[in-house]
């Protein structure tokens, strides 16, 4: 075991690469602080300043209509549920609007996959919010949706990323992956596409010029080796297309969906500190890994940005996919930004590309409340 640590320790010393063996020797076996030191090698080498990054952002929902009928997924409704609800492109700019007013940047906007929205919905939403709210950057549709609009229109879905991006798209949200290993997906989500489907939208988004993020759902059925398959094809694609801007895992939320019943918990934070370290470690070409201080708290959050994370994500003004299982949490700007200053780092606010628009740099002072020493300004 020392041997092959050795081993590691030197190829990442060197700024080398590690196998899916060695990936799956680290998930298993590593001690938990030796992981997080590895990570922190990596990703002080990628970002060597000692700040965090965060986005002002919104997450709605534009319809929780959905044929995929996912195992995991609490949030989505048959068409004659009576909470079932579609949005109309009126009410979704009144959205973004109101949340312009409060300075939001970014919306990442998602639904369900809805069979009775045209293509025109779509392309007259991106063009409405692209002259009606400038301020605001559509972060718009995962792949599932892309497939889903395709085959309701007929359409490649190549065609469908096309006109979008010709109407102003140019990011994507990585969502939908769950588990990118087609032994889990054929099992939790077979009506939603495949693993190769997944991976085929991103790499035709990111040949025509998107940016996406990509993301991990784990804690249900797979197994160590599903991991390390999902990250060992997302960091092939990155090395073909390069368009992946960071990777944002998470941890499944049980409450009020069919696969949750009674057999699962929401997995450990060592487990979660685990995944982001070995993300840190083994995604090598991916520019950020993003912490969670929503889906795993403000504290395990923190404690993520000395496992890897370089990015604390966004304060998330809505938020309805996770709320629909039970998993509620809020935040604002000023303590987002708290937050990364307790944990000695200097916070930045970003754009969807990672463009650094303000820093908020971390000064000498007391916490008396909390008991904190903050470092001198970096």
């Amino acid at each position: 075991m020392k041997d092959r640590q050795k081993k590691i320790d030197a190829l990442i010393e060197e700024g080398g690469r590690i196998t899916a063996a060695q990936g799956l020797q680290l998930l298993r076996e590593s001690n938990l602080l030796y992981l997080a030191r590895l990570a922190q090698r990596v990703r002080f080498r990628l970002n060597p300043l000692p700040r965090v990054t965060f986005v002002l952002d919104t997450n709605p929902n534009y319809t929780n209509i959905c044929i995929n009928e996912c195992s995991f997924c609490a949030f989505f409704r048959r068409t004659d549920a009576p909470d079932a609800y579609t949005l109309s492109v009126d009410e979704l700019l009144q959205k973004f609007q109101s949340a312009a007013r409060k300075g939001v940047k970014t919306v990442l906007l998602q639904g369900g996959v809805n069979t009775h929205l045209s293509l025109d919905y779509y392309l007259t939403l991106i063009r409405r919010t692209i002259n009606e709210v400038p301020e605001i950057h559509p972060h718009f549709f995962s792949p599932p949706e892309i497939m889903g609009i395709a085959r309701n229109a007929g359409l490649p879905p190549r065609e469908i990323l096309k006109l979008f991006y010709e109407a102003g798209l140019r990011t994507m949200p990585g969502g939908g992956a769950e588990i990118l290993s087609e032994r889990v997906k054929s099992k939790i989500s077979p009506k939603k596409g495949s693993a190769e489907e997944w991976l085929y939208v991103m790499r035709e988004a990111h040949r025509i010029g998107y940016k996406t993020t990509a993301t991990m759902m784990y804690g249900h059925i797979e197994k160590d080796r599903d991991i390390i398959e999902h990250l060992e094809r997302i960091r092939e694609l990155q090395d073909e297309c390069g368009g992946f801007t960071a990777f944002i895992p998470w941890s499944f939320k049980p409450a009020n969906s069919t696969l949750g019943r009674g057999r699962y918990k929401t997995p450990s934070p060592n487990r979660y500190l685990r995944i982001i370290a070995l993300s840190r470690i083994y995604l090598d070409n991916f520019p950020h890994i993003q912490a969670s201080w929503f889906s795993e708290g403000r504290k395990i959050g923190q404690i993520a940005l000395y496992f890897g994370a370089d990015d604390f994500g966004g304060i998330l003004l809505e938020e309805n996919v996770h709320a629909a299982a039970n998993h509620v949490n809020a935040i604002t700007k000023e303590e987002c930004i708290a937050l990364i200053h307790q944990a000695g780092f200097a916070a930045a606010e970003r754009d969807t590309f990672y463009n650094i628009l303000k820093i908020y740099p971390l000064t000498a002072r007391k916490n008396t409340e909390e008991g904190i020493d903050y470092p001198s300004s970096v």
